[in-house]
């Protein structure tokens, strides 16, 4: 495949979303205390929520996902029943005992003073108001809970299987995401999230031998210590209170372990990178290697995308493999550095693609982890100057085609078949989404379209249409066909020679779309004598044409969609000719490569 371009850019100033555009805010200030022995924690929630809404809110929704790590739980019984449950998972929930369980639940709920009731459905709590929420108005509701820790099964938990004792991710009631199609309410069965975005508040506290770090920043760290800074004032009793501010985030995640080692590395671009890993002799040198390349990591995205928003990052041993949170990211650390820095790499890029432009991942699965594997490649192609970065992608896709697993895209997260029909969509078939339209659109053009709908949309939820809209506006090409097919069906692509003759001097060449998905045709001719000539056939539902079709390149007519075969006529004898390709590039994803070159005899 050829070599995505980088177009770099100095800087994104944030825009403002579309006209009419309205999210919901939510202010939380949290303060929590944490037994270390017994994994039980208890806090209180202030949560300051402002309707932006044209609607009256009569009810609110919580996510209680520690809720989960039970048996019989949702969770459990969907692993049991898919036919390829994620292996982390499998059976493990149901041989939790009453120690190991994990759950949160609150005591009282109050809005503006006033005590509500409420009714807990397993991983959602649903809670009427006292009062209903008008469009444009505030309240504040408050909460008592209390949580157990559950032992270390997916993400969250405590004692992972490397040792780290607490990767608390999903362990607040988080206030349910309420926008345009009305009210998210998933409950939890392991996959993806949507939240409020706002501000947090959040006070920890728990054993003083133990390190923290996570979502924020931390506002008292003289009195931490830890790493954070120089320590002037002793804990009083056994414990400490760690207080971190998070702004405009959308969800709030931290570990925790007394054996953390805590280094910090300054960027040039003003960034505090902070790495956390347990002292284990044997994973401390790829530890140390990893920081100066995530620095160069921040930079290249900055320079792809967009520059980050925040002057601090994470990176925490613990959870169960890879997971992005505000800020931050888990990760088990156990791993050989190769691994560890592709980690690292996806991870880091999620700050782009989910916490600075946050998808309805439940939905939209194929933009969060598809457009992080996307950007993850891209600075493996450039940084590691690896130029099969993107071969995987259409490998695994092409294997779940010839499987006859493939779902649509637009299949909510939960409610794939099998595992690997949801990997397969969301992370290659998601890649393969912009990777393909840049060969649609040119690279330069797919470029500068993530770079705009970057500054457009940052802090908000996008939508597949925003970008499709921002996509077409940078290339002057139609794309709601591209965005409809590739994304809400399951059509493939296939395109053929289906014959080679000779008339009068010129080689006449059948192409035929066997698939019933329709692109533009890159048509690559190799000469006997070394030369090369591209002949590009537009789409003619793209109403445009992709630049760069000059010198050895000719735009040929349209090829209508309805029409089924073209007829390619090439101004030189096919004796001149040694081959004849679709797509050279290898950017289109099609699914049977066999009958897209022709090659003369001698």
């Amino acid at each position: 495949m050829r070599t995505l371009l980088l177009l770099l850019i100095s800087a994104v100033a944030f825009g403002q979303s579309q006209p009419g555009y309205w999210q919901q805010h939510v202010d939380y200030t949290m303060e929590v205390n944490i037994d270390v022995k017994t994994f039980r924690y208890s806090g209180t929630q202030e949560l300051v929520y402002t309707n932006k809404s044209p609607d009256t809110l009569r009810r609110v929704f919580y996510h209680l996902y520690f809720n989960a790590f039970q048996p019989g739980s949702e969770m459990d019984i969907r692993s049991l029943s898919l036919r390829d449950p994620d292996a982390r998972v499998g059976s493990r929930i149901g041989g939790l005992n009453e120690k190991e369980i994990g759950y949160l639940h609150p005591s009282t709920v109050l809005q503006d003073g006033k005590p509500l009731a409420f009714k807990e459905e397993e991983t959602i709590l649903v809670v009427p108001l006292a009062e209903p929420l008008p469009p444009n108005a505030s309240t504040t509701l408050s909460m008592v809970f209390e949580g157990q820790v559950p032992k270390q099964i997916r993400r969250s938990g405590r004692d992972s299987k490397e040792g780290v004792s607490l990767s608390m991710t999903q362990w607040y009631p988080k206030l349910a995401e309420y926008d345009h199609e009305g009210w998210h309410t998933n409950p939890y069965i392991g996959r993806e999230f949507h939240g409020v975005w706002g501000n947090f508040d959040v006070k920890l506290t728990l054993d003083k031998d133990y390190i923290v770090g996570g979502t924020g920043y931390l506002q008292n760290p003289e009195e931490i210590g830890h790493g954070y800074a120089k320590k002037t004032a002793k804990a009083r009793g056994k414990n400490l209170t760690w207080h971190f501010v998070a702004p405009m985030v959308h969800d709030f995640a931290w570990a925790a372990d007394p054996d953390y080692i805590h280094d910090v590395l300054e960027t040039k671009e003003g960034v505090t990178l902070h790495f956390f890993y347990q002292n284990d002799k044997e994973i401390i040198e790829n530890w140390k290697k990893l920081q100066g390349e995530t620095s160069a990591l921040l930079t290249f995205f900055n320079s792809a995308v967009g520059p980050y928003p925040y002057k601090q990052y994470s990176i925490l041993q613990g959870g169960d493999g890879g997971m992005e949170y505000a800020m931050c990211t888990l990760i088990t650390g156990e791993r050989s550095y190769t691994s560890l820095y592709g980690v690292t790499s996806h991870e880091l890029a999620h700050s782009w693609f989910q916490h600075v432009l946050a998808f309805n991942e439940s939905k939209y699965a194929w933009m969060d982890e598809g457009f992080t594997s996307f950007l993850d490649a891209l600075g493996e192609q450039v940084l590691k100057e690896n130029l099969e970065a993107f071969d995987r992608s259409y490998e695994d896709y092409r294997r779940l085609v010839d499987f006859d697993l493939e779902e649509s895209l637009t299949t909510h997260a939960d409610r794939f078949d099998t595992n690997l029909a949801y990997g397969t969509a969301s992370y290659d078939k998601g890649s393969i989404f912009l990777t393909q339209l840049g060969y649609i659109i040119g690279p330069d053009a797919l470029l500068k379209t993530l770079q705009d709908f970057y500054s457009a949309f940052a802090f908000t939820h996008p939508t597949p249409n925003d970008f499709k809209r921002v996509a077409e506006k940078v290339s002057g090409i139609q794309l709601e066909w591209y965005l409809n097919d590739w994304t809400r069906t399951t059509k493939t692509i296939d395109y053929a020679i289906e014959s080679v003759s000779q008339k009068e001097g010129k080689t006449i060449v059948e192409l035929k779309r066997v698939g019933a998905m329709g692109m533009p045709i890159d048509f690559g001719v190799l000469y006997k004598n070394g030369t090369r000539k591209m002949h590009y056939i537009p789409l003619q539902m793209m109403f445009g044409e992709k630049p760069g079709c000059e010198g050895d390149c000719k735009t040929e007519k349209d090829w209508a969609w309805a029409r089924p075969t073209y007829t390619l006529t090439i101004d030189a004898p096919l004796s001149e000719i040694e081959q004849m390709r679709i797509d050279p590039s290898g950017f289109m994803a099609d699914i049977d490569l066999s009958n897209n070159v022709f090659e003369t005899t001698n």
